[in-house]
C-alpha cells in the first residue's frame, strides 16, 4: 500500500485481512492540518486513573481519529439525506453513534472522554453525549439472586434489552432519553437516579461488551444487537499481560482514593498491604476479568471499525482501520 508517498510492502496476511494497519507515524501524518483544540488542562480532566495519556498522545492518535470520525459522520448524514430524497421524505438528522469496547483497565474510558472533547469542537457535532454501559448492569440484588454477582461485567450481568432500547430511542430522534446511573463507590446502581441524553449530534457508548452479537436468549422479532445501532465502533486493544499489570497498578492507586471512602463497597481493600493488594488484585483479574476478556470481549475485536492497539507503555502503537 502507498502512504504519504512511501510504498510499504504488503504481505498476503495484510491482503486477506479486512483491516489496513498503520503504524503510529503513518497514522499521525494523515491529519497534519487538523487543529488540536485541547490543552494540558483538558487532558488532565479527562485522563482516567492509571492512564498516562498526554497531549502528545492526543495529538498523534486522537486528533486524526476525531477527524476521521467527523468525516464518517458527514458521510452518514449524506446517506440519510439521499435515502430521504429517494423516498420523497424530509430527512431529519440522526445522531451519529460511536461504540467503544475493550477490556477492564485498557483505557477505553479515557479514549471515550478524549473523543467527546475533540468531537464537540467540530462544527458538525457541537452536542456530544457519552454513556457508559455500567448504568445498565443489573442491580446487585438481582445479580445475587441469579448467582451472577461474581460475574459482574460478563454479558449476562447487563440488562441488554434496556441498553438496546436506550440506544434505539436516541437513534430514532427522541428529544429526551434517560439511563440509570452506576456508582463505582457503592458498586451498584444508584436507586432513582438517572442521566438524560437530549438530542445529541453524537452519542458515544462505552463498555466492555458493546460489540457482542445478539444473544440467542435475547432474540425477539427484531433480533438486533446493541452494535447494530453503531455507525462506527472502536476496540481498544493491548496484550493481556499488559492489561493485567495496568489493572493491578490501578488497584493499588484506588486503595488510597475510592477504596478508602467510608461508603466504598471495597473499603476493606484500603487496609491491605502492598503485597496483599497485589495478590488480591491478581486473583480478581485471573478469576473474573481475564476469563471475561478471553471469552467475551476479545472475540468481538474483529467486529470493530477501528482497532487501537496499545504497547506496554499505554501508547497506541498501531491503528487498524476496516477497509470499506
Amino acid at each position: 500500500m502507498r502512504l504519504n508517498g512511501r510504498v510499504n510492502e504488503v504481505s498476503k496476511e495484510d491482503v486477506d485481512s479486512p483491516f489496513v494497519t498503520l503504524t503510529r507515524p503513518e497514522w499521525s501524518a494523515l491529519a497534519r492540518s487538523t487543529p488540536l483544540p485541547l490543552t494540558e488542562a483538558d487532558i488532565a480532566r479527562v485522563r482516567g486513573l492509571g492512564d498516562p495519556i498526554d497531549l502528545d498522545e492526543v495529538d498523534t492518535i486522537y486528533r486524526p481519529l476525531s477527524r476521521l470520525l467527523d468525516l464518517y459522520s458527514g458521510a452518514v448524514e449524506g446517506l440519510h439525506s439521499a435515502t430521504g430524497e429517494f423516498l420523497g421524505e424530509r430527512a431529519s438528522r440522526t445522531p451519529f453513534v460511536i461504540g467503544i469496547a475493550g477490556s477492564v483497565a485498557v483505557g477505553k474510558s479515557t479514549t471515550a472522554r478524549v473523543l467527546r472533547e475533540l468531537m464537540a469542537r467540530w462544527p458538525r457535532s457541537p452536542r456530544v453525549e457519552l454513556i457508559t454501559t455500567d448504568g445498565f448492569l443489573h442491580p446487585n440484588a438481582v445479580l445475587k439472586a441469579r448467582g451472577l454477582l461474581q460475574r459482574k461485567g460478563f454479558p449476562e450481568s447487563y440488562d441488554r434489552r434496556a441498553l438496546r432500547q436506550f440506544i434505539a430511542d436516541v437513534k430514532s430522534g427522541r428529544p429526551e432519553v434517560s439511563a440509570p446511573v452506576y456508582s463505582h463507590i457503592t458498586y451498584d446502581i444508584v436507586p432513582g437516579e438517572t442521566v438524560t441524553v437530549r438530542s445529541p449530534d453524537v452519542l458515544i457508548v462505552e463498555g466492555l461488551n458493546v460489540l457482542q452479537p445478539a444473544s440467542p436468549r435475547d432474540l425477539d422479532d427484531t433480533a438486533l444487537a446493541v452494535s447494530d445501532y453503531f455507525d462506527v465502533s472502536i476496540y481498544v486493544d493491548a496484550q493481556p499481560h499488559d492489561v493485567r499489570r495496568w489493572y493491578i497498578e490501578r488497584f493499588l492507586e484506588l486503595r488510597g482514593t475510592a477504596f478508602s471512602r467510608p461508603d466504598s463497597y471495597f473499603r476493606t481493600y484500603s487496609e491491605l498491604s502492598d503485597e496483599q493488594a497485589v495478590t488480591r488484585a491478581g486473583e480478581i483479574w485471573d478469576s473474573i476479568n481475564a476469563p471475561n476478556l478471553a471469552r467475551n470481549i476479545a472475540p468481538t475485536r474483529s467486529r470493530a471499525t477501528i482497532i487501537l492497539h496499545k504497547g506496554s507503555d499505554h501508547q497506541v502503537e498501531t491503528v487498524a482501520l476496516r477497509k470499506l
